[in-house]
């Protein structure tokens, strides 16, 4: 369930900027949609609608009714609540709060109110306050292994018209871009092997991958994020795509904010 077919969302930018006074941290510069209208804290709107998403998925696997009202509180005349995973200055959990709409259509009875606190909620009457959205199923997926290989799907990295473009001009061009991203592979075992946290976990599609920082021009700063997912099976990661800094912290953000020398804002 998408955030957007949940719930009417009004001025969806402007409490988004609302929350993120609320936990202030570096979420994007603004960008514009399609239709010219700014879009302030980009990571923030992205992170919201996703783990909206995931909690209702978890709300969905879930039949009773205790266990759901832990996930995501429904109270159909009064409000519906979720833990966006989020805290203010004060370390206290941030909630989104919903309100029915006064004349609900077919499609959509709910009304993103805003964002507060647990205090502000208890005011308004909510008794049960979620949890937040579980990404953590398996703890050994959020390390890299060293025991696995990593093969990276090179047809579909150098194949793809929309991921080449995310190679640097100079290697995507060279003849040995092959050896070239190799080499940075090796780098980035190093890299890792030195700080197991330069392999920064995401949620994909039901999954967590990891994101591994390649250099290809600069020996401080990468130049992508190749994402890899672990095939236990056949005990190596298969690295499917490159990712942009900006993709790459984007959907990173999603579990945690990157506790990483290299994934940044």
């Amino acid at each position: 369930m998408k955030l957007f077919d949940f719930a009417l969302c009004v001025n969806f930018n402007n409490k988004i900027q609302a929350l993120s006074q609320l936990c202030p941290e570096n979420w994007g510069e603004t960008k514009y949609s399609y239709t010219g209208h700014p879009i302030n804290n980009p990571v923030l709107h992205n992170y919201i609608k996703h783990v909206f998403s995931k909690t209702y998925e978890d709300y969905e696997n879930v039949s009773d009714p205790n266990d759901q009202k832990s996930i995501l509180n429904i109270k159909e005349d009064k409000y519906c609540v979720f833990n966006t995973g989020l805290y203010d200055q004060n370390f206290q959990s941030i909630y989104a709060y919903f309100v029915p709409i006064s004349r609900p259509s077919k499609d959509l009875k709910w009304f993103l109110d805003g964002f507060y606190t647990q205090y502000s909620l208890s005011i308004l009457g909510v008794d049960v306050f979620p949890k937040k959205a579980n990404f953590f199923k398996n703890s050994n997926d959020f390390v890299f292994n060293f025991d696995y290989t990593i093969i990276p799907q090179y047809e579909h990295i150098f194949g793809d018209e929309e991921n080449i473009k995310r190679i640097p001009e100079t290697v995507r061009n060279s003849q040995r871009r092959i050896a070239l991203f190799n080499g940075a592979l090796d780098e980035a075992r190093k890299r890792i092997d030195a700080n197991y946290k330069t392999a920064v976990p995401q949620y994909f599609n039901g999954k967590i991958q990891l994101l591994i920082p390649i250099y290809l021009t600069n020996l401080n700063e990468p130049d992508l994020a190749l994402v890899v997912t672990k095939d236990e099976e056949n005990k190596h990661y298969l690295g499917h795509t490159c990712l942009t800094m900006d993709m790459a912290y984007n959907n990173a953000r999603l579990i945690a904010r990157p506790d990483s020398e290299w994934l940044r804002p």
